[in-house]
């Protein structure tokens, strides 16, 4: 391919809007160019890019023995209200009605297909001879993201790979999330991704065992908690917290007495704080929520939630100790009933009526805490649990109630842990049989009784592996490619484009390379040799192959990795032969890419 024969708008100024280093650079290299704001086109380098990312997927999921389909974009809205999930994603789902034959039938645009793939299975799989089975799909994606951001990393139209397996026992399911996994960690390290599987909690998608597979990164949306030590890895909605101080104080500090004082117009951690010239640490939040746990008779009944005023309230955590279906924040109404004050006064002594009391771990070790009265601007000072028979306050149960912080310790090693910023590229689900039962998804065992068959799910975000891997992998010229994921692999650069015997030599180069399967682009156009060098970088070709006066005096070309500051010169008649066998090697192994920071 001639680089004059395709598209390839590069930019030398700084494009509006965009914020981080994939989006500049993707825009900048001419990889993308934007439709709306969460809508962009594929330029022919961009999608050369995405495909090969799917390629890889594919063969991984193929590898595997996972069978690919293509689902409809378009859903009936039916399917999603008998899973309960049109208000579980809310504005986010795209819903539309189409009118036909005097009727508007309501559909959405589907974020993902448990739904409908789910219903595809209960039609043709009858029996347990037709299982285990894994269906798997690479298609387009909508979500109305209300703030679409970063270029293709946060937008309403997206490409993902999405595969379910279906089992008759969670032996089978077990299976199959192990060999996903694997395939999950293959997929990434052909790509040249930095990533890190962890621990995850499944959110609207359902199920009871989840890994996200994340690509460390400054400008991640995500945040997750990292033991170096062990390797323990978990986001912070699922990382569990090791102990320090077995819930006893950690400080020696004697215990106070205990007093009320005026805090006038101060209901938040932070007004209290600069009130009372006291730190967050010292002060505990008791927080009102309603939730439908087991003794509540199946009502949501209130709670009081103890947490350190510098911590903040894990909802999932507190619904698994409960093991509650439904936990939300109290209304004001209730709050006052429950305390006796406004919001913003809620404290563990002297609740207006006895409600359930449950304190975080890190709660039990502050000495002399700040808490409030119920009492409409009034705090206590020098609150202790247990301090007499009776206590100031006691606590029903203790438990790991709130996200991790940066230092917490790890629950595997007690090693101190590390927050990181992660973008989320895949992520693993043991759904159970949550949408089997929802759409009577049924096989009919050995014994000729019927049983609901138990799912599982699996998503890539194919974009994502494009944007993640150069957010990891640039320098100031431009983007840094793995030889796998890389538009072109090498990039011929004939000096003079005039002179016919140099054209001549280009043209023999790139044929025979492509006759061994190597990926190249002619830049055959008429500029400088620092135009074209500062073009090959920003876009990030892996391997420059430079056709020069100097070189081919002597018969002898130059070749650059893209990574690496020294040039190699060779001679003209062993070229084809020394690209094939570098990028051979680089496609199997990665070895050079991984090694170019060290």
């Amino acid at each position: 391919m001639y680089w004059s024969k395709t598209l390839i708008p590069t930019m030398k100024e700084m494009p509006e809007g965009a914020e981080i280093p994939s989006h500049v650079l993707m825009l900048r290299a001419g990889l993308i160019a934007q439709v709306m704001a969460g809508a962009y086109t594929y330029l022919p380098l961009g999608l050369r890019s995405l495909q090969k990312a799917t390629r890889i997927v594919r063969e991984e999921m193929n590898r595997i023995g996972a069978v690919e389909i293509l689902m409809s974009a378009l859903c009936p809205i039916s399917l999603y209200e008998q899973t309960n999930r049109v208000e579980a994603f809310g504005d986010v789902l795209i819903k539309t009605q189409l009118p036909r034959g005097g009727k508007k039938i309501p559909v959405v645009l589907c974020p993902t297909h448990e739904e409908e793939v789910t219903d595809l299975v209960s039609r043709f799989v009858s029996s347990y001879r037709q299982l285990p089975i894994t269906l798997y799909q690479i298609q387009t994606k909508f979500r109305n993201e209300e703030r679409p951001r970063f270029g293709v990393l946060r937008t309403s139209e997206f490409m993902m790979k999405d595969a379910y397996s279906f089992h008759t026992t969670l032996e089978s399911l077990n299976e199959t999330y192990k060999k996903m996994y694997d395939a999950y960690c293959r997929i990434f390290q052909r790509c040249g991704l930095p990533f890190l599987p962890v621990e995850a909690e499944s959110g609207p998608i359902g199920g009871d065992a989840s890994h996200e597979f994340m690509i460390p990164s400054p400008n991640g949306e995500d945040r997750v908690v990292h033991c170096e030590a062990c390797g323990y890895a978990a986001n912070t909605e699922k990382a569990e917290i090791g102990s320090i101080g077995k819930d006893q104080p950690l400080e020696t500090t004697p215990f106070k007495e205990i007093a009320e004082l005026d805090t006038p117009g101060a209901h938040t951690i932070e007004q209290v704080c600069k009130f009372l010239k006291a730190k967050p640490a010292k002060l505990i939040k008791t927080l009102i929520f309603v939730a439908d746990y087991p003794q509540s008779n199946g009502s949501l009944q209130p709670i009081a939630v103890l947490i350190r005023g510098d911590h903040d309230a894990n909802e999932n955590k507190i619904k698994r100790v409960l093991n509650a279906t439904k936990l939300e924040l109290a209304d004001a109404e209730t709050i006052e009933a429950v305390t006796g004050a406004p919001v913003g006064f809620a404290g563990p002594v002297g609740l207006a009526q006895q409600i359930p009391i449950y304190a975080d771990h890190a709660v039990m070790e502050v000495v002399n805490a700040i808490v409030g009265a119920n009492k409409a601007e009034k705090h206590l000072v020098n609150v202790n649990p247990f301090r007499t028979p009776q206590g100031d306050w006691k606590p029903d149960k203790i438990d790991d109630f709130r996200n991790a912080v940066d230092g917490d310790a790890c629950p595997r090693c007690s090693s101190a842990m590390k927050i990181r910023e992660a973008i989320e590229v895949g992520h693993v689900f043991k759904l159970g049989t949550k949408y089997s039962d929802s759409l009577n998804a049924r096989f009919l065992d050995a014994d000729e009784t019927q049983k609901t068959i138990i799912m599982g799910c699996y998503g890539i975000g194919v974009n994502r592996i494009i944007a993640g891997l150069i957010e990891t992998s640039y320098d100031d010229a431009g983007m840094i490619w793995s030889v796998n994921l890389a538009p072109y692999e090498v990039v011929i650069c004939p000096m003079k484009v005039s002179d016919e015997r140099t054209m001549k030599l280009a043209d023999e180069l790139s044929q025979q390379l492509q006759l061994q399967g190597i990926d190249c682009l002619i830049d055959d156009r008429d500029q400088r040799a620092g135009v074209k060098f500062k073009d090959a970088d920003l876009i990030g070709f892996p391997l420059r192959v430079v056709l020069g006066d100097k070189g081919l005096a002597e018969n002898k070309i130059e070749i650059k990795w893209r990574w690496e500051k020294e040039t190699i010169m060779i001679p003209v008649n062993e070229a084809v032969e020394t690209i094939v066998q570098w990028i051979g090697i680089e496609r199997e192994t990665g070895e050079r890419f991984r090694n170019r920071t060290k």
